[in-house]
């Protein structure tokens, strides 16, 4: 079986195989926890690359796609009996009512430029915030709620592989996707709108689906968060988690999915590491100021992001061989 699968197919199930075991060697709930933030918004991130890296499609407020997968699982839980059955429920009301925001959003706004689906989508979000601010029979305003979980999500080991299952599920399928014909296509809609169109490709329906399919991954990003805070409040819809998602897209490399995964583990930890490091000195309680340096400089030194930059480096280092070679034997 090994053997019909390229070397990347193979390296990535092995990472995540050394992930399932990794509980067995750190024991400590604060690491678990932030790797299971990091599984969290790394399919958090992986959603906004399908947009950015992939279609070109810029979304300031893709956060109301997790904050509609977040609260739908914890009013569910909330009113009903916290079981399986109401789990997946909550996934299913999460991602259905995300499809169908972003499926209107995209109809009345991806036919014109991109900044008007931008600006649509960080007006949509402002809008869920709002409603959950003032809506406090239902969503407990900015105070939120807490509720209980499925008996067999109570053990964070459980809750641990649930978000890492998912994690990798998901990302072979996008990976899978974005390989496909379609994803081709959605990559040639990046690169030349008005040539793919000529092509008599319907532009306007592959940006809706891939618009759905982000805003879908989006929301059930939304449910795992939930589900390992066991509390939500207002600021699931909060721009904060679109502006950390579009760093941790940046930074490890837009049209890359590996790379998303990768900025979602160094912002993390810098969040984690920086302000842990306000007691050593005051300057790190300002530790947002530490964390915009660093994104300056990964910037400026690994322009296409940290995945993006070595692929490229990659590539053209066997040219570079090649034509070295030509000179010399001219």
């Amino acid at each position: 079986m090994l053997r019909h699968m390229n070397k990347g197919t193979v390296i990535y199930l092995l990472m995540f195989l050394l992930l399932t075991l990794l509980p067995l060697v750190v024991t400590g709930r604060s690491m678990q926890f932030i790797l299971i933030q990091i599984f969290v918004f790394g399919i958090f991130a992986m959603s906004y690359d399908l947009l950015l890296g992939y279609t070109g499609i810029i979304s300031f407020g893709h956060v109301m796609f997790f904050g509609i997968g977040a609260y739908s699982t914890a009013i569910m839980f909330d009113r009903f009996e916290p079981t399986v059955g109401y789990l997946v429920l909550a996934v299913i009301v999460g991602v259905v009512l995300a499809g169908i925001v972003s499926f209107i959003a995209g109809i009345l706004t991806l036919r014109l430029k991109s900044h008007y689906y931008a600006m649509l989508t960080l007006a949509l979000a402002g809008l869920f915030l709002v409603a959950a601010e003032k809506w406090t029979s239902f969503t407990g305003g900015n105070d939120g709620f807490t509720f209980g979980l499925p008996d067999i999500l109570r053990d964070s080991n459980m809750i641990y592989l649930l978000c890492l299952i998912s994690l990798a599920l998901l990302f072979f399928g996008l990976r899978r996707l974005t390989a496909s014909p379609f994803g081709k296509v959605l990559m040639a809609i990046r690169e030349n709108e008005q040539r793919v169109e000529s092509l008599g490709y319907h532009v306007l329906h592959y940006k809706v689906v891939a618009s759905v399919v982000s805003g879908v991954v989006a929301a059930y990003a939304g449910v795992l968060y939930i589900i390992s805070l066991r509390f939500v409040d207002t600021s699931v819809f909060a721009t904060d988690f679109t502006i950390d998602v579009l760093l941790m897209t940046i930074i490890g490399g837009v049209g890359t999915l590996i790379g998303p995964l990768i900025g979602a583990g160094l912002v993390e930890f810098a969040h984690h590491w920086l302000s842990g490091l306000a007691d050593v000195h005051w300057i790190f309680e300002r530790w947002i100021i530490l964390y915009g340096t660093v994104y300056i400089l990964v910037v400026i030194f690994f322009p296409l992001g940290i995945v993006g930059t070595i692929r490229a480096k990659l590539t053209r280092h066997p040219l570079r061989k090649r034509n070295d070679l030509k000179g010399v034997g001219s």
